[in-house]
């Protein structure tokens, strides 16, 4: 039996349609974790109190119109088509994640295949580039999962990094948030490249041509009860001498330069807090 639908009917479908496909790529509504389970909810305390609630993707930055949002095995990630880079990478640690006994994978790293093929950058794009193959989400995180720790070696989650700044500055960095992690209990981490309008573009890339970054942001929260405090950073992309101190700034900082919108998801006033202090020795 041949069955007829009237244009409000069709109209109604498509809306419907498109409403879900925005929630998808929201920031912190879209997808789920798929080996990690959300977040637990910390209820404030007396009614004058500022209210903080972790919700489900509190590592990820606001979700933007045309976002290509690909979630992975414990991190999530924006990829861009013309940077052939991510925007950003998010994840939450955990302090027993820290922790973890996976190995680590050595020269695993490959293509992603939830990026389509025309901008699906390779290893051999990187080679004999100058630039190490440089981790967003490291895989020293990600020793929780074999399978995090494979993934974590998709071509999505990596940037041409100075070779000094991949093996010991940004590495500085990294083994300082697992630290952090155990401390606090739980942190929640995004980082990505820097792209500089006014600086001369560069690229790498034998089939895919992949921008190299003018600098990288890392911004890290902790919503530990009664001691919440947030940190980001600043590196240049280049070999040279840049310590933690060096390179502190506040998440408001890191926002204006990228364009990003952090910890959305927390009332404004807890917001504002959080992101106009960068105090380093409240992390030690």
């Amino acid at each position: 039996m041949k069955h007829s639908f009237s244009p409000s009917l069709i109209i109604l479908l498509a809306l419907m349609c498109i409403a879900a496909w925005s929630m998808s790529y929201s920031g912190g509504s879209g997808g789920s974790r798929s080996s990690k389970s959300s977040s637990s909810s910390r209820g404030s305390g007396d009614s004058g109190a500022v209210s903080v609630v972790a919700s489900e993707f509190m590592e990820r930055p606001l979700g933007r119109a045309g976002d290509l949002l690909i979630e992975h095995t414990g991190y999530a990630l924006v990829y861009n088509a013309e940077t052939n880079c991510p925007d950003w990478v998010a994840w939450e640690l955990t302090g027993e994640e820290a922790d973890g006994k996976a190995a680590r994978r050595v020269n695993d790293f490959r293509g992603d295949p939830l990026v389509p093929e025309a901008c699906r950058v390779e290893t051999a794009d990187y080679k004999d580039c100058g630039y190490d193959r440089g981790h967003m989400c490291p895989a020293g995180d990600m020793k929780w999962s074999s399978k995090a720790m494979s993934e974590c070696f998709y071509m999505s989650n990596i940037c041409p990094q100075s070779t000094t700044l991949n093996r010991q500055w940004w590495e500085h960095l990294e083994s300082a948030c697992r630290r952090w992690a155990r401390q606090e209990g739980s942190v929640y981490i995004c980082c990505g490249p820097i792209f500089r309008q006014e600086r001369k573009k560069k690229y790498v890339g034998n089939t895919v041509r992949v921008r190299v970054p003018n600098s990288f942001f890392k911004v890290v929260l902790s919503l530990k009860e009664g001691d919440e405090k947030a940190i980001g950073f600043i590196y240049s992309n280049r070999d040279s001498r840049q310590t933690m101190e060096d390179a502190v700034v506040t998440v408001d900082s890191v926002e204006r330069l990228t364009g990003l919108d952090f910890y959305y998801q927390l009332n404004s006033e807890m917001q504002e807090m959080l992101e106009s202090k960068a105090n380093l020795t409240l992390w030690r």
